[in-house]
């Protein structure tokens, strides 16, 4: 029964116009996203996070060559951890060494050494350095054969 009255009402209805098809066209067309314009948006939307990264990394190398570190004068010779946070340092100045305390809150001269306790290690003479170098093919000296 349900099957007749629904037939009944398809043949009933006024045969849609070339006018209102087109306009019904016209309708869907205006409610449908702009695919190219979202993809050119996230496009440059992706473009602009990138630069602000480089940005940031170009400013970050900038302002630590700012620094004016130099690694010849002041070398630190050995650290020795004391507790969870504290921890003593022997740091060679200038050929003079000087024991320092360090805390979360201060660091304490504890004592200004007349003559060099311990020799200042050179940069990259570890063992793990000589090998790294010599894996990248830039090594200095060849690493130890066992």
């Amino acid at each position: 029964m349900r099957g007749r009255i629904a037939l009944a009402l398809l043949l009933a209805a006024p045969p849609l116009t070339a006018e209102e098809t087109a306009g019904a066209a016209s309708r869907t067309a205006a409610h449908a996203p702009d695919t190219l314009g979202t993809l050119v948006s996230l496009g440059l939307g992706l473009v602009a996070v990138i630069a602000v990264i480089y940005g940031c990394a170009w400013l970050v190398r900038r302002m630590t060559g700012m620094g004016g570190v130099n690694n010849q004068v002041i070398r630190v010779v050995s650290v020795m951890a004391l507790g969870a946070r504290e921890r003593i340092a022997l740091v060679d100045v200038g050929g003079q060494q000087i024991l320092l305390g360090i805390t979360p809150s201060t660091v304490r001269t504890l004592h200004v050494f007349d003559s060099p306790v311990a020799a200042a290690p050179e940069a990259g003479s570890g063992d793990f350095a000589r090998h790294l170098q010599a894996l990248m093919g830039r090594s200095r000296t060849p690493p130890d054969k066992d």
